[in-house]
């Protein structure tokens, strides 16, 4: 095996650790790679970092574009959202970093790739899953899965090596954030039965202090993708911190769920999503005037068992590659407009307009101009009821008692 290895490295606390621990455990030297999905706005110092702590090569890859566009917008067009509360943000980062982990252990000819995940989360599964599926041949080590040390020792670990690291014994949290949402797990927060401290929330201000006043905002899409906000057009990386601004001043986008991990465990999860909140709630009002009952219907499947294969990495799959073509097709006519509330921690749909709406106000009025032919209503009752009418005839109705 090559004596160097490609690390994923965040500069967090595993991910610095691991450049030591694997210089002592395997004698590897460690190729830094930082893929920059919008986590963080000096990589410069990130990337120095890595080079302070021991590693041989640190790189930085801008993959914001490509984590827009071919992540965070498919997943936006299905409505992938698990468990009715997550909007994916780590889980869509996965893969994409793990590909170009990957391209970085070709170019750079090593035969082994490490990640900072621990062996009780779901990354390391959405890690190993991609790298598995792209380059087989590739060994992985997985340091903080190996070393067995609690997050207080790897905090003591690194201290004694003089590696620097923002987390601490009084402020322990384990932070993951991209331009999709952001994480924040372990410390107080994993008793459910505390209230998240104020400190865990940085992109978005506390609703009882957010303004007194509403913003409205109007978001463009076409087929599915917003272009626009509030008329003017934008890229997605533009479009998507435009968002998290304005609707993290209003405090909207804080979720607090009890998460069903891959792993098997049930695990507290703190998220801070702003544009995703908005972005998701606008493009499904869009889709509700958009889409025709059944389309609705059968998309609601399909965007579950897609948030289902993003969370438990699966995205370099058959079955993920039929969905997304499924999805696309059904966005084709998903274009317009949708206005949005944002007042104290909330987003509300107040407007939605598209000029292929299937919403048609002179069937909907009840007032001057209704077309609705109210007589044909009682031919469609007759017939719509007979296997009612005819079961109760033939069996009885049952009152719920046993018989």
């Amino acid at each position: 095996m090559s004596d160097k290895v490609v690390l994923a490295y965040s500069g967090g606390l595993d991910t610095s650790v691991a450049i030591k621990w694997l210089k002592e455990k395997y004698n590897l030297d460690v190729i830094a790679v930082n893929i920059d999905v919008g986590n963080e706005r000096d990589f410069s110092a990130i990337q120095q970092k890595a080079l302070d702590v021991g590693a041989v090569k640190s790189l930085v890859k801008d993959a914001k574009e490509v984590f827009v566009n071919h992540f965070i917008f498919p997943s936006l067009q299905a409505g992938a959202i698990y468990e009715g509360q997550y909007p994916l943000a780590t889980a869509l980062s996965r893969p994409l970093m793990a590909k170009l982990l990957v391209d970085v252990a070709m170019a750079e000819g090593v035969s082994a790739v490490a990640h900072g995940c621990t062996g009780k989360g779901n990354d390391q599964v959405r890690f190993e899953v991609s790298i598995n599926a792209l380059a087989p041949s590739l060994k992985i080590i997985a340091p903080a899965r190996e070393w067995g040390m609690t997050r207080e020792q790897t905090i003591d670990y690194a201290q004694r090596h003089g590696i620097p690291v923002p987390i601490t014994a009084t402020s322990p949290y384990s932070i993951d954030e991209n331009l999709w949402g952001r994480s924040i797990e372990c410390g107080v927060l994993e008793d459910p039965w505390v209230e998240p401290p104020e400190e865990v929330f940085t992109w978005t201000k506390s609703p009882a202090e957010a303004p007194n006043k509403p913003d409205y905002v109007e978001i463009g899409f076409e087929k599915g993708i917003p272009v626009t906000v509030d008329s003017e057009k934008m890229g997605g990386v533009s479009l998507i911190r435009r968002l998290n601004e304005l609707a993290g001043r209003h405090g909207v986008g804080r979720i607090d769920h009890i998460e069903n991990r891959l792993v098997g465990i049930k695990s507290r999860e703190i998220y801070e999503a702003p544009a995703a909140t908005v972005l998701l709630q606008a493009h499904q009002a869009l889709e509700a005037m958009t889409l025709s009952k059944s389309q609705l219907r059968f998309k609601q499947k399909v965007a579950t068992e897609y948030a289902d294969l993003i969370y438990n990495g699966l995205w370099f799959t058959s079955l993920r590659q039929d969905l997304a073509a499924y999805v696309k097709s059904s966005q084709r006519f998903v274009t317009g407009s949708v206005r949005v509330k944002l007042f104290k921690g909330n987003c509300s749909v107040v407007g939605r307009k598209s000029p292929r709406s299937l919403y048609d106000y002179g069937l909907a009025t009840y007032d001057k101009g209704d077309e609705f032919d109210q007589s044909a209503s009682a031919g469609f009752i007759h017939i719509w009821g007979l296997p009612v009418r005819t079961q109760a005839r033939v069996q009885g109705i049952s009152d719920l008692k046993e018989e």
